[in-house]
Parts: structure tokens; sequence; C-alpha cells
């Protein structure tokens, strides 16, 4: 089967609403919507498809793609090598097409592994504009890898991912994941954090 690429935009993504007033609640389907493919969909608190991840090969490849429902990639995510350091860049994209050529990443996440709490601390840093100073997150996660939060450099909680329950707290699966997303947040850039968290953590 070859691979698919997503579509070119007709119109640029920035006008289109990632941040909102409130706070935001997704759920996080570990399944692609490719055949035979790899990634995640995403649902909004209505129970609409907002993004959609395809890596388009097998369970932790070196690169994946965050989409829109049409299939206009946002972020192109890319594992990268120094010596024997792996780390994850996020490239955003504006045009809606795979991002080949940009050499400068939107964001970046390392992993720090805490081995005497049996956890790990998965660094990040964002740049939100290249004439800003860059912000610092962490993803903290514990023994079970699908529960996870992102808190920013003063510990105040930005993002929590757990598995969902029903109303009656029975789970949904290891595959059905709730991401809660504070106001005020760009939660397309919350994604790309998520996915290379999950390609770290062989989520996806």
């Amino acid at each position: 089967m070859s691979k698919i690429h997503p579509q070119a935009p007709h119109v640029s993504l920035v006008s289109l609403p990632f941040t909102t007033s409130t706070q935001e609640t997704f759920t996080i389907w570990m399944k692609s919507l490719v055949l035979s493919g790899k990634g995640c969909t995403v649902f909004d608190s209505n129970g609409q498809i907002v993004y959609r991840v395809d890596n388009y090969h097998c369970k932790c490849s070196h690169e994946a793609y965050l989409m829109d429902i049409t299939g206009k990639v946002l972020f192109t995510i890319r594992r990268q090598k120094f010596r024997l350091i792996g780390f994850w860049e996020g490239f955003r994209s504006f045009n809606g097409r795979v991002n080949d050529e940009d050499k400068n990443p939107g964001f970046e996440v390392r992993t720090n592994y805490r081995i005497l709490q049996g956890d790990s601390i998965c660094e990040v840093v964002v740049w939100f504009d290249k004439d800003q100073p860059c912000q610092r997150y962490q993803i903290e996660s514990c023994r079970d890898k699908s529960t996870f939060k992102i808190v920013d450099k003063l510990g105040r909680l930005i993002t929590e991912v757990k598995r969902k329950q029903s109303k009656c707290g029975i789970s949904l699966g290891e595959d059905v994941l709730t991401m809660v997303v504070e106001p005020h947040i760009d939660h397309s850039l919350i994604m790309g954090l998520v996915v290379a968290y999950g390609l770290i953590n062989g989520l996806m």
C-alpha cells in the first residue's frame, strides 16, 4: 500500500482556533483512521473528530504527523539523534503540508529518567516566537505511562491525560484516554507534545 500524504489546504491554518477561554476535554482513541496505520484519533467534548495522528509505519516510528480532521498537517514530529541521546522535535506547519524544510522546531521533548522513583520526566522546550525566550515545561508520568500530566516551570498544571472512565467509573480500555487542557492553552501544541510523549513510550 502506498503512503498517503495529506493535501495542501485552501486557507491558512493560522486563523483556525486552537485556544479557548474555558477548560477543554478531549477523548484520545489510540487507533489510526488509516487502514493498517498507526496513530490515534482525537474527539472533542461533542464527539467530533478534531485531530488525527498517522505515522503510516509500525509502532514507534521515527516520524508522525498531527493533522486536523481534513488532513491538513499541523505538526510534523520527528525523532532526532545526537550521539547516544535521542529526542523528538515538532515542526509547526503553516501551509498544511508535511514539513520537510523548516530547520527550526516549534518544540523539543527529551526524556529524563528517575530510576529510584520508577517514573520518568520529559523535559519540554517550546519556542512560541523566534523573537521571544523559550518556554519550559515537564511531562510527568508514573509506571502507568498512559497516565501523565504536563506542568509549567512553576509546577502549575497545564494538561492531564489518563484512562477514560464511564459515568459509572468503569474503564473504557487501555486505548481510550481522556485529556483535559486548561484555558488559554494552544491544544494543537499540547497534542503535538502528547504525540511525542506517546512515541517515546511506545504508545503509538
